[in-house]
């Protein structure tokens, strides 16, 4: 049985960030991360499958486009929320993490969500991986089915913080975040599922971020990570 989104959305996202993203945000976050064999985990690895609750209604399979372009804003974000002015990237990536698990068919599109989405973003398109957050939402045929079931979503945020790995390779070398400011952040959490005839479900969820804070700027995002890192 599978809940509104699929295992390999919303979670954690198998296909990673691609290769010239990767490259940069390896490069110039951290420049010790080729040294540090579980930030290159992080960096690389592949999916981080979640198992689905029992009590989820069956959904058609099939994933996103990964090359799907961003929707035009005018489009509007339905119930997606606008990003928070929050200067501190652990602050920043839990409110991201309850906008990524957190959805309601009933009053928002898919392209709502995906503009809503968007808007969290880094504007700085050598960082920002728009395909790992894109790839979060199913195609347009899962999304109606999900519509057609009103289901919804909300997510409780029990903690976040930088992997062992992230710190390690920033207390080597402090200086080298200084170029694109991309700190990495495990955040972890509860995400409620609810859908038609008083149907619902729950179960834990854990995601790692990269989040973009330049000083004097409020943060961004700028990827999911293939697979969490605690």
């Amino acid at each position: 049985m599978r809940k509104l989104f699929p295992s390999s959305s919303l979670s954690s996202y198998g296909s990673g960030w691609s290769t010239n993203q990767r490259i940069a945000i390896g490069a110039t976050v951290v420049a010790v991360l080729l040294a540090l064999a579980g930030v290159v985990a992080l960096l690389t690895g592949g999916g981080n499958g979640q198992q689905t609750p029992d009590a989820a209604p069956p959904a058609p399979t099939g994933g996103p486009s990964h090359s799907e372009a961003a929707p035009k804003p005018s489009s509007g974000s339905g119930s997606v929320p606008k990003p928070p002015q929050i200067a501190e990237p652990v602050a920043y990536a839990k409110a991201a993490a309850q906008m990524l698990w957190s959805y309601d068919t009933r009053d928002t599109s898919r392209d709502q969500q995906l503009a809503g989405m968007r808007a969290w973003m880094t504007t700085e398109t050598k960082y920002a991986d728009w395909t790992s957050v894109a790839g979060q939402v199913p195609d347009p045929v899962l999304w109606s089915r999900m519509a057609d079931q009103d289901q919804h979503a909300t997510a409780h945020i029990t903690e976040g913080h930088y992997p062992g790995a992230f710190k390690q390779a920033l207390a080597e070398d402090p200086s080298a975040i200084t170029e694109a400011y991309i700190y990495v952040v495990t955040v972890n959490g509860k995400q409620t599922l609810s859908w038609k005839k008083g149907g619902g479900g729950a179960e834990e969820r854990a995601v790692t971020l990269a989040v973009q804070c330049r000083p004097n700027h409020d943060c961004t995002l700028a990827a999911i990570a293939p697979s969490v890192t605690q």
